[in-house]
């Protein structure tokens, strides 16, 4: 297996090992069918084995403090996207790609990474046992039908809202989480480079 840079030619291979990497977890509705291109400068990486894109990882790095990242201190890279196609897990793919990131990271003079996830119990761990500590969390939240109506008020008579993502942050998680059908815990984990 290979790890080397995103290069412009890989975009099918990445889009499809992200669909494919994400279809098993609280990110299965997050659908790209393009690679996202950066405003500020990247660390894009892929893993490859037999001609396919079998792992990725996107960092969007700051190029001034809090320019993108907005919990740690000094220059923090954001981790966009990390994922290992589903028949090429367990072999430490993802964990490779973090390894070569961070060096990079480190070279460029980054001071931290930054992540968010849901709440899959296997990612939160991957992040722990890669040094990450939980920093903060929200909730997110996936309305339909009369839960959108409950939470969104219209002004007009010719729209109707029929579905709406929210962010919940305050003190009544355990309320929120038994009211409405999809939660999902978002949380911040941050690695300190230095």
């Amino acid at each position: 297996m290979e790890i080397r840079q995103y290069n412009p030619k890989d975009e099918i291979g990445w889009v499809r090992c992200r669909v494919l990497s994400f279809i098993d977890t609280a990110y299965f509705d997050n659908v790209l069918n393009k690679k996202e291109e950066y405003q500020n400068p990247a660390i894009e990486l892929v893993a490859v084995e037999g001609g396919q894109i079998v792992g990725l990882l996107d960092i969007e790095y700051d190029n001034r403090e809090k320019a993108i990242c907005t919990k740690g201190e000094g220059l923090g890279g954001m981790i966009w996207h990390i994922a290992t196609h589903p028949d090429y897990r367990r072999r430490g793919i993802g964990t490779k790609l973090l390894e070569k990131a961070e060096s990079i990271a480190k070279e460029k003079g980054l001071d931290y990474l930054e992540a968010w996830t849901r709440d899959d119990e296997w990612v939160n761990k991957w992040y722990k046992k890669n040094g990450f500590a939980k920093v903060y969390s929200y909730l997110h939240l996936f309305l339909e039908g009369k839960e959108v109506e409950d939470v969104v008020r219209v002004d007009s008579p010719n729209l109707k809202v029929v579905q709406a993502f929210v962010h919940y942050s305050g003190d009544e998680k355990d309320k929120v989480r038994t009211k409405y059908n999809r939660v999902h815990e978002c949380n911040c984990y941050e690695k300190n480079l230095q």
